[in-house]
């Protein structure tokens, strides 16, 4: 699933394999493939959607997005080749694929997970970057700055005491606040119940039941929407939970999985959606 400052990950993202006259030269890619779906929406996001000429199988937003067989988990240099391009953006390196895709004389950008807001700002700069697009880069982090601090801003004093429970699958996995997503609802002063149970520090605890039930979360943040369907009513009705604060005083989020663990400009939405909700929340329970 999911697994710092800009030029940190500037540094890190930037493994780039040259082998050609064109990327000896910083020629600027004009067939991009890309392996990952964050690096998918960062890419169109900064107006580089038509230097791209396949993305992977997982990558379905945005819709005009070249959509393929291609599989970022277990992908294929050759099939890669296939498509003749100038760079390869990776989100991980299975198998050697950045050394396979060298020896094919292909450049490759990996871009691991950010691990926070700063690590996914600097991989759009660096995209843009890469792709000339730098000065749409800068504009979209920009913005993304403002809109964030905007929503932090926006918060009232008395929803900055309120729990959350980010649910990410049906069978109780969460994630802490160490996480890039707990770090995000962090910053909007609320706090994490999952943190206390992340006994082996993995970021990502399975909690039970019972143990949801006793923190009493003030929200629920469902990010299992998309994959298994979960929806308040189905929250509401799970046995026991009836008493929870977050049912008691309408404070179930559901927000698309895809815009909960891509870390590129649509994380802002999830922000958003969680904010109001908070708001909400302590509004009616002044």
């Amino acid at each position: 699933m999911v697994i710092s400052r800009l030029a940190g990950i500037f540094v890190l993202a930037l493994v780039l394999i040259a082998p050609t006259a064109a990327a000896r030269t910083g020629a600027v890619p004009v067939r991009i493939v890309s392996l990952s779906p964050t690096a998918t929406e960062d890419l169109f996001a900064i107006g580089a959607g038509k230097q791209v000429v396949a993305v992977d199988n997982q990558s379905n937003y945005p819709s005009s997005a070249p959509k393929t067989k291609l599989s970022g988990y277990t992908p294929n240099a050759e099939a890669i080749a296939g498509y003749q391009p100038d760079l390869v953006v990776v989100s991980s390196n299975p198998s050697g694929l950045v050394a396979a895709l060298a020896r094919l004389h292909i450049r490759t950008l990996l871009e691991p997970p950010a691990q926070n807001l700063a690590g996914a700002y600097g991989q759009i700069m660096t995209l843009g970057a890469v792709t000339g697009h730098a000065v749409q880069s800068r504009a979209i982090v920009a913005s993304l700055r403002r809109r964030v601090a905007q929503l932090v801003e926006s918060v009232p004093r008395n929803a900055k005491s309120l729990s959350f429970y980010e649910e990410l699958s049906p069978d109780y996995y969460s994630a802490t606040s160490k996480t890039f997503t707990g770090q995000v609802l962090t910053l909007l002063g609320l706090k994490d119940i999952a943190d206390a149970a992340d006994k082996t520090g993995s970021g990502y605890p399975k909690l039970s039941a019972e143990y949801i039930v006793a923190a009493n979360p003030d929200l629920v943040v469902l990010a299992d929407t998309k994959c298994c369907s979960q929806t308040a009513a189905k929250i509401k009705a799970r046995p026991g939970w009836s008493s929870i604060s977050a049912i008691q005083h309408g404070g179930i989020v559901g927000v698309n999985d895809d815009i909960a663990s891509r870390w590129g400009p649509r994380i802002v939405l999830f922000i958003e959606a969680v904010a109001a909700r908070a708001k909400a929340v302590a509004a009616a329970t002044k």
